[in-house]
C-alpha cells in the first residue's frame, strides 16, 4: 500500500483542491501576486500559543473580512516565504479577496498545548472569564486577537472546514464571538460514536490506519510523526487485499501489539459503549444560542461523515430560531465539493458535469460574500439538496420536506418488497451469519485503505447472491418514486445467539436496458446493476441503550430500531427498489463475535461463532415519516 497517498488523503487532501495542473499553477501565481503571508503565535487565555498563518490582500485600499479554518492536519507550508497554492474553500472565493486565516489546533503541528480528540465543550466559557479552554474558547480568543492585530479588517469573521476542520467549525458555534457572522461546517464530525470511527456503535475497522495520526501527543513540529508508526501494522500482511489483510489480523485485541502506545486506540478499547467519555465529546447538545448564519454542507455518499452534517443542521434548526440556518447535500464523497475534476462520479455512477463548480460559484460564494462583505443578493433556499436518482438539484423551504409523501417498505414471501403494502405478520426470513466468512463490503478487491469511498454506490449483486444476505425486491416501477427525508429500520428479529449486527441497505435496481455512462468502466455491466443508495449498520447489543448494552435472549423476538440517515433519491420508472439485510460487512465494519462479550475489542478468537438470524414480516422500513429518532440521544434514552 502507498502510505504517502494515504497520508495525503487523510491529512491534507480533505480540504485540498483536485484541479488540473494549469489551474493549480494559475491559483499559485494568483496567491503570490495578491497576498502577503505572515505567521503568528497567538496566545490563548491559558497562555498556550497557537500557530496561525494569515494571508492578507496586498491591496490595502479597503478593508476585508476574515475567513478562517482551524485544523489538526497542518497549515503547511511553514515559513513566511512559502505560500499555499490556493486559498479558502474555493478559487472563486480566493479571487474575491479575503483575509485568510489558517490555524494549527491546540497540540498539533506547530501549536503548543495538549491535543484532545473532540475536546469537550465547556458551557459558560465565553466571553473570557475563565482559564478553562475548549475549541469554542480557542476560536473566540483567536478572533479577538485577529481583530486587534491584523490591519484592514472590516470586523467580520467567517469560518469553514471539511471533516475534522468541519467539527472545529461546528464546535465554535456555541458561545461564539460577536464578530463571527458566517459559519460553514462541511462534512463536520458531530460525535465519534456515530461518525468516522463508529457507526451506530459498530467499529469501522477500515479506520485502523488512522489511529497513529490521532493517538500520539507531539511537541511543536513541522514533520509528521505517524509515518513510522504504521510500519509494524503494514508489515503484518498483504495490504493489496484489504479483506484478507484484516481477516489475517484476527480479533481486534491483536491491534495492541502494533499500537502499544497509541492513546486514542486505548481510549477506544476501554470505552466500547456510549459512556461519559464519548457523550461529553458530542457537540450536538451544545448547539444553542446561535444567532448568525450557518450553512452546513455534506455529501450523500460520504462514508465518513454523513451523520454529522444532517444532525448538526437539524439540531441548529430546532434549537436556534434566530439562526439563519441552511443545509446543502450533493452527490459527493467526502469533501468532493472542494474539488473539481470536470465531472462528478462516485465509483461507477455518473452524476453530472461540473457539479462542484456549480456549488462553489452559486451557493458557497454568495453565502460568504453576502454575510461577510454585504455583496449581492442571497436568495438561497434553506435546503439545497441533490436528487441522486434524477441527478439534479432541488430546493426546499424546510428539511426534511413536508410535500413528498412518506413510504413504508415491507418484506413479503418469496423475496418480494412491498411498497406501502400490508405486513405479512406470519412471514419469517432466516439466514446463517458467520463472522469467519463475513460479507465483503465491496464487489471488487480493494487494497487496505482509509476510508473506502467507492462502495457507497457499488453494485450489490455480489451480496444478493450470498445465502447470508436477505434480499427483497419490488416489482418494476410503473412511475417515478421519490424517497425523501429520514429513514428508520424497524426490525423484528430473533437470534440463536446472544449478539449480532444488522446491516440494512436500500438499493436502486437498474432496468435490463440500462446504458453505460461516459465514466462506466468496460468491465461493469449496467443492465441489472444494483446501486447502493443508502445503508447503515447497527450493533444489536445497543438496541435499548447505547450506554448500557445487553445480550439477546436466544429465540426471543425483539425489536431493533435504528436510522439509516436521510435520503433524496428518485427511483425512476422501469427501476426496482431493493432492500438487503445481513449481519457482517467486512472489513468496513469490524466483526461482531455474535457471542455476547462485555468488550468486543478484547474478544478471543474462540468467541466468534455462527448465528441463525430470523427477521419477521412485521418489520418495516419507514422513509419520510416524522421520526423521533433523528439524533442518538432519542435512541439511547428510548
Amino acid at each position: 500500500m502507498n502510505f504517502k497517498i494515504l497520508v495525503a488523503t487523510l491529512c491534507l487532501g480533505l480540504a485540498a483542491f483536485s484541479i488540473d495542473t494549469i489551474a493549480q499553477n494559475q491559483d499559485s501565481l494568483f496567491v503570490r501576486n495578491n497576498y502577503d503571508k505572515n505567521e503568528y503565535q497567538i496566545p490563548m487565555r491559558d497562555g498556550t500559543k497557537l500557530f496561525t498563518a494569515v494571508y492578507t490582500p496586498k491591496d490595502k485600499s479597503k478593508k476585508y473580512p476574515f475567513l478562517m479554518q482551524r485544523t489538526p492536519y497542518s497549515v503547511a507550508p511553514y515559513g513566511e516565504d512559502k505560500y499555499k497554492k490556493s486559498l479558502g474553500p474555493s478559487p472563486y472565493l480566493m479571487r474575491e479577496l479575503y483575509i485568510f486565516v489558517y490555524q494549527d489546533v491546540r497540540g498539533r503541528w506547530m501549536s503548543e498545548g495538549d491535543y484532545d480528540n473532540m475536546r469537550p465543550f465547556i458551557k459558560g466559557n465565553n466571553p473570557k472569564n475563565k482559564k478553562d479552554i475548549d475549541e469554542s474558547s480557542d476560536t473566540f480568543d483567536t478572533i479577538e486577537w485577529l481583530l486587534k492585530n491584523i490591519k484592514n479588517n472590516n470586523g467580520k469573521v467567517g469560518q469553514w472546514g471539511i471533516s475534522y476542520p468541519g467539527h472545529y467549525t461546528a464546535a465554535a458555534l456555541p458561545e461564539a464571538h460577536p464578530a463571527l457572522v458566517a459559519s460553514s461546517p462541511q462534512a463536520p464530525i458531530a460525535d465519534f460514536f456515530f461518525d468516522d470511527f463508529h457507526h451506530m456503535g459498530a467499529f469501522l475497522q477500515s479506520y485502523l490506519f488512522a489511529y497513529p495520526v490521532f493517538g500520539h501527543q507531539t511537541e511543536p513540529t513541522t514533520e509528521s510523526w505517524y509515518m513510522d508508526k504504521w510500519s509494524k501494522l503494514q508489515a503484518s500482511g498483504n495490504t493489496a487485499d484489504g479483506y484478507d489483510f484484516h481477516m489475517n489480523l484476527g480479533p481486534l485485541k491483536n491491534v495492541k501489539k502494533y499500537y502499544p502506545d497509541d492513546f486514542f486506540w486505548e481510549q477506544t478499547v476501554e470505552h466500547p459503549n456510549y459512556d461519559e467519555f464519548w457523550q461529553k465529546r458530542n457537540i450536538l447538545p451544545h448547539l444553542n444560542g446561535i444567532d448568525h448564519a450557518v450553512m452546513t454542507v455534506g455529501g450523500w455518499y460520504d462514508a465518513e461523515d454523513l451523520y454529522g452534517p444532517l444532525n448538526i443542521y437539524k439540531t441548529v434548526e430546532e434549537n436556534n430560531p434566530k439562526a439563519k440556518n441552511s443545509i446543502v447535500m450533493g452527490p459527493w464523497s467526502h469533501g468532493d465539493w472542494a474539488r473539481e475534476k470536470g465531472y462528478q462520479a462516485v465509483n461507477h455512477i455518473f452524476f453530472g458535469d461540473s457539479v462542484s463548480t456549480y456549488y462553489q460559484k452559486n451557493i458557497e460564494k454568495p453565502f460568504f460574500n453576502y454575510h461577510l462583505k454585504g455583496e449581492g443578493k442571497l436568495d438561497l433556499p434553506e435546503a439545497y439538496m441533490f436528487d441522486t436518482g434524477l441527478k439534479t438539484w432541488k430546493q426546499f423551504a424546510v428539511w426534511p420536506p413536508k410535500d413528498i409523501p412518506p413510504v413504508k417498505l415491507r418484506f413479503a414471501k418469496d423475496g418480494r418488497l412491498l411498497i406501502n403494502g400490508q405486513a405479512e405478520e406470519e412471514a419469517t426470513f432466516k439466514y446463517i451469519s458467520d463472522p469467519n466468512n463475513p460479507v465483503p463490503y465491496t464487489s471488487e478487491t480493494e487494497s487496505v485503505t482509509f476510508t473506502p469511498r467507492r462502495f457507497m454506490t457499488d453494485d450489490q449483486r455480489h451480496a444478493s447472491r450470498r445465502s447470508d444476505v436477505l434480499t427483497f425486491e419490488s416489482d418494476i416501477l410503473t412511475e417515478d418514486l421519490t424517497l425523501a427525508g429520514e429513514i428508520v429500520a424497524r426490525l423484528k428479529v430473533a437470534l440463536s445467539s446472544t449478539d449480532a449486527d444488522f446491516v440494512v441497505k436500500l438499493i436502486d435496481v437498474y432496468p435490463e436496458d440500462a446504458k453505460p455512462s461516459k465514466i462506466t468502466p468496460e468491465h461493469v455491466v449496467m443492465p441489472g446493476y444494483q446501486q447502493l443508495v443508502r445503508h447503515e449498520v447497527f450493533r444489536g447489543r445497543f438496541r435499548n441503550s447505547f450506554a448500557e448494552p445487553e445480550p439477546f435472549k436466544p429465540g426471543e423476538i425483539e425489536e431493533v430500531n435504528f436510522p439509516l440517515q436521510d435520503i433524496l433519491h428518485t427511483f425512476q420508472k422501469g427501476h426496482k427498489v431493493m432492500i438487503q439485510i445481513h449481519s457482517t460487512w467486512f472489513p468496513y465494519i469490524d466483526r461482531n463475535p455474535q457471542k455476547y462479550v462485555d468488550n468486543i475489542y478484547k474478544a478471543d478468537e474462540s468467541d466468534f461463532q455462527k448465528a441463525e438470524i430470523t427477521v419477521y414480516g412485521s418489520s418495516v422500513i419507514e422513509i419520510g415519516e416524522d421520526q423521533s429518532m433523528n439524533v442518538p440521544v432519542d435512541i439511547y434514552k428510548k
